[in-house]
């Protein structure tokens, strides 16, 4: 009597953990996110294997199912788009699902912050610049807490990374202007983030709305924001402590110049 909830990944299906596509090929049922989750990673699972498109579901109408064939003795997963625990909407499946006397296991999933930061070629936490990534959105129809208001949030002039805001930028740009960013700071949008069109755009802070418009994005878009991401950041000398041949640590001894 179990359910598992598996991240998929950005959208790559050689993206998916080992563990979750293990699971995902032994599964009885397989419901994932149509409008997120890629059609040939679904199609690895058993050809006996049945398989439900959720985006046109309401809540209630998917774990009335994934309780149905949990307790026909079928093994049941939930497949979700990149990580589950960012903005995956499992925690109100779970209640349901645990009411009904059903485990949960979560198997993690590459996030499309990392997938796009890798798109990008960034390191988001640089030395001497800035320790600090926030993973935020930016207030729309679905309000956030008051004090989590981007604006707020922006203040620790650190990296900053946008889930579920391509439609918001103009709100955006006022928020971390009014934040005290610069009108320079380096922006990189990454549309689809590992699918076959995946789309990036390099822009700053002042040019963040015109450049996601004249490129047509609205959607499947991730927000990186801050000076780490700056494309000329290989030519500055910011340097880790890590493998600095004068710092020393447990593994390894300093070596004299």
């Amino acid at each position: 009597m179990k359910l598992y909830i598996i991240g998929a990944g950005p959208g790559d299906p050689d993206l998916i953990t080992v563990k979750g596509l293990k699971l995902l090929q032994e599964a009885d049922v397989v419901l994932y996110a149509d409008s997120l989750v890629s059609e040939e990673l679904v199609q690895k699972a058993k050809p006996s294997a049945e398989v439900l498109k959720t985006a046109g579901m309401h809540l209630e109408e998917m774990v009335d199912v994934m309780i149905d064939r949990i307790q026909q003795g079928k093994m049941v997963v939930r497949v979700h788009t990149g990580d589950p625990a960012m903005y995956g909407a499992i925690m109100e499946q779970m209640v349901l699902i645990k009411k009904a006397g059903i485990e949960v296991e979560i198997i993690p999933g590459v996030s499309s912050v990392f997938a796009a930061a890798a798109a990008a070629g960034a390191e988001l936490t640089i030395p001497d610049l800035t320790q600090t990534v926030i993973l935020t959105r930016a207030e729309g129809r679905t309000p956030v807490p008051e004090l989590e208001k981007l604006r707020d949030l922006a203040e620790h002039q650190c990296t900053i990374a946008l889930f579920l805001s391509a439609t918001l930028t103009k709100k955006v740009i006022k928020e971390l202007l009014d934040a005290g960013w610069s009108k320079e700071t380096p922006v990189v949008v990454v549309y689809k983030a590992s699918w076959p069109d995946q789309k990036i755009i390099r822009t700053t802070v002042e040019n963040l709305d015109e450049a996601m418009r004249s490129n047509g994005i609205r959607s499947q878009a991730m927000i990186l924001a801050g000076w780490a991401l700056d494309e000329n950041i290989h030519n500055k000398d910011y340097r880790s402590k890590l493998y600095d041949k004068h710092f020393t640590h447990g593994y390894r001894r300093k070596v004299d110049a």
